[in-house]
This record gives C-alpha cells, structure tokens and sequence, in this order.
C-alpha cells in the first residue's frame, strides 16, 4: 500500500544514509522501524510530579470555608477598587 508521510528531514536523510550503509531500500527500513517501535508493548511515559507538600497532611483544607466570591476576592483583591 502506498502513502505519504511528512518526516522531519533530518530524520529522513538519516534513513536514507542508514538504508544506503546496509544496501537496503529506504521502505525496508521504515518497515523495520514502525514493527520495531509497534512490537514494543505499549507503556505510558507519564510525568509524575514529586511530592513537595508542606505542613501536616492530616489538616483540613484551609480554603475549604471559603465560598467562591470569598476565594476570588482574596485573590484578586476587591473588584471595586480596580
């Protein structure tokens, strides 16, 4: 089956200079590439952000006793005065 594909040129011409050093075509090696990278079982890479809590872990949520208009004036000050 035929298809295009938009490859980042350096990436290309190293596919080219890779499929020329083994006497292989160009196809035969994205072929080898996309069933190396596709027999690999699928693992999410997720970012895990370390845990840099303060204070004690047992306390209440201090802003829990705040409404939303109380939360947003402690944050953006009073609307008024702007």
């Amino acid at each position: 089956m035929k298809t295009t594909l938009d490859i980042h040129d350096e990436l290309l011409a190293r596919a080219k200079q890779h499929a020329r050093q083994t006497g292989r075509p160009l196809r035969a090696v994205v072929e080898e590439g996309l069933r190396g990278i596709l027999s690999k079982p699928h693992t999410e890479n997720r970012y895990r952000l370390e845990d840099r809590r303060v204070g004690d872990p047992d306390a209440g949520d201090p802003l829990e006793r705040y409404s939303w208009p109380e939360l947003r004036e402690l944050i953006y000050g009073d609307p008024g005065t702007r």
